[in-house]
């Protein structure tokens, strides 16, 4: 037996005021998360010659709460987790993304109880909350790595053009900022950034690689290492490899397309057998649902669906061909 909905209401309104909470916070962080003058404040009075504005207040204590907040949670905060935040360029903490997958399954669970007064939906609900920031995430990281590898020809084209102009290597990442669009002009800011502050070229350079996690991208990072520690001609070290990299995107364009008619009957293939058995629902619902009532005739659809998983994996494992 579950408690009255009357008792669960004011658990439900917590939840939901403090979800908004994080919400508020979260917009915050993304209208102002670059402001170092406004962090500066967290720890020091500032003197300013003109008046500051109401706003200030509030977007200080919300810096403020969030600092506390991510100092008393720092203990479920994961380098790996950190990392693919950074990937994403997402401006929030390990902490905050967490707190939100899990405000979020809380809060689907006490929705989804409220409305259907079942415990299975609920957890349904709260699954689906739980799992949709990791999807958007994932998702946000791949367009993103996406979207570097597509600029990365021109970057290095921009760069080899550069050095010739008489720049040094890091020059030419200013350059990059300021020339090229998002997100590299982002990702070079960082490791401008990085060295800024103390940490050597090469290691900027490997953190780049960390974060975009790309096979060309190494290859320039350990041509230039390569060039810093034995010295030559960077340009035309830079004109090798990006003729290298242009090659083997052409290459690989090749074979996408080459490959394209399998990886596509797969789809189909997977796709198909779903499509059937919501068109047999639709038509005659007593007839397919013989398949999924408790029995021997249970086997079909559960052996059907880890074949079709198993297909689904093979025939990418044979389209997948490396470059």
């Amino acid at each position: 037996m579950f408690a009255d909905p009357f008792i669960l209401l004011p658990i439900a309104i917590a939840i939901v005021i403090t979800g908004v909470l994080a919400v508020i916070s979260l917009l915050f962080s993304f209208r102002s998360g670059q402001d170092i003058s406004e962090r500066l404040e967290t720890y020091a009075y500032i003197p300013e010659s003109t008046p500051r504005k109401e706003g200030r207040h509030l977007r200080s204590g919300v810096v403020r709460m969030r600092l506390r907040l991510n100092s008393t949670l720092s203990m479920f905060a994961s380098e790996e987790l950190s990392m693919r935040l950074a990937s994403a360029n997402w401006p929030i903490t390990e902490t905050e993304y967490i707190l939100i997958r899990i405000w979020g399954a809380v809060l689907g669970f006490v929705l989804g109880w409220m409305i259907s007064r079942s415990i299975l939906p609920g957890i349904g609900l709260a699954f689906i909350a739980f799992v949709i920031p990791s999807i958007y995430l994932n998702r946000s990281i791949n367009h993103r790595r996406s979207k570097f590898d597509n600029q990365l020809v021109d970057v290095l084209v921009l760069i080899t053009g550069a050095v010739r102009a008489g720049y040094s290597f890091l020059q030419s990442l200013d350059v990059v900022v300021q020339e090229m669009q998002p997100p590299v002009s982002e990702e070079f800011r960082k490791v401008r950034r990085e060295v800024g502050l103390g940490l050597s070229l090469q290691q900027a350079l490997l953190n780049l690689h960390a974060r975009m996690q790309n096979e060309d991208l190494y290859l320039v990072i350990t041509a230039v290492n390569i060039n810093m520690q034995v010295g030559g001609n960077l340009a035309v070290m830079l004109d090798v490899v990006t003729n290298t990299i242009r090659e083997r995107s052409r290459l690989f364009s090749e074979l996408r397309a080459l490959t394209s008619q399998q990886r596509f009957s797969g789809y189909i293939l997977t796709l198909l057998p779903f499509i059937i058995v919501a068109f047999l629902f639709v038509i005659s619902p007593e007839y397919i649902s013989r398949l999924f009532q408790p029995g021997a005739l249970l086997c079909i659809p559960i052996g059907a669906l880890v074949l079709m998983l198993l297909g689904n994996i093979t025939v990418k494992l044979l389209s997948k061909i490396d470059v």
